[in-house]
């Protein structure tokens, strides 16, 4: 709630084994007392369909946001808004996300078999390149400090932070969401 309150035009529910990972009742009572125009996100890494889809009609999801090997036609049969997170390591990932042929991409940053929230970054480069490819989603490494570089070098749609504005892992920081959210949204006032 303080996120929203903050400015947050969506809420990201981590349904994957992670130190974030929630539970579904939980998040479903928390998306209830959402208020109207906050998208409910529920984050998923190569969980079988059918709870992608349960999870996501029980806690009124509007979207969900894959961070696995999930297949194009995996996506299409999940009969859902999908954001797919793509892992960066080089410019080679730009044909795999030509391959998903997307409106929405999430770019996140490849470290070994972690599926995402390394609190690493990538080269921002490469996702200013996959803005031709759909909308770029940046995350991977992103704070407070280096919030007005990423969105100078990416130019992407929206962005994605977790680890960079958090205490400890799961919990987050008043101060340092604060500092983020009024960085990205001086920077959206400036280019609209």
């Amino acid at each position: 709630m303080a996120a929203v309150k903050l400015g947050a035009d969506a809420i990201g529910f981590v349904f994957a084994g992670s130190q974030r990972k929630i539970d579904r009742d939980t998040a479903r009572k928390i998306s209830q007392c959402l208020p109207p125009f906050v998208s409910k996100i529920g984050v998923f890494v190569d969980e079988q369909s059918e709870e992608v889809r349960e999870t996501a009609g029980y806690c009124g999801l509007d979207a969900v946001q894959l961070h696995g090997d999930e297949s194009p036609a995996y996506l299409e049969a999940l009969n859902l808004p999908v954001i797919k997170a793509f892992r960066v390591k080089d410019h080679s990932i730009l044909e795999q996300i030509r391959v998903y042929n997307l409106p929405h991409i999430l770019l996140d940053t490849y470290v070994g078999d972690q599926s995402g929230g390394t609190g690493k970054s990538f080269d921002w480069d490469i996702a200013r390149q996959a803005n031709a490819l759909g909308r770029v989603i940046l995350g991977g490494g992103l704070n407070g400090d280096n919030i007005e570089n990423a969105l100078i070098t990416a130019c992407p749609f929206a962005v994605d932070v977790s680890s960079g504005v958090e205490a400890s892992p799961g919990k987050k920081d008043m101060r340092k969401l604060e500092t983020f959210i009024t960085k990205v949204r001086l920077w959206d006032n400036r280019t609209n």
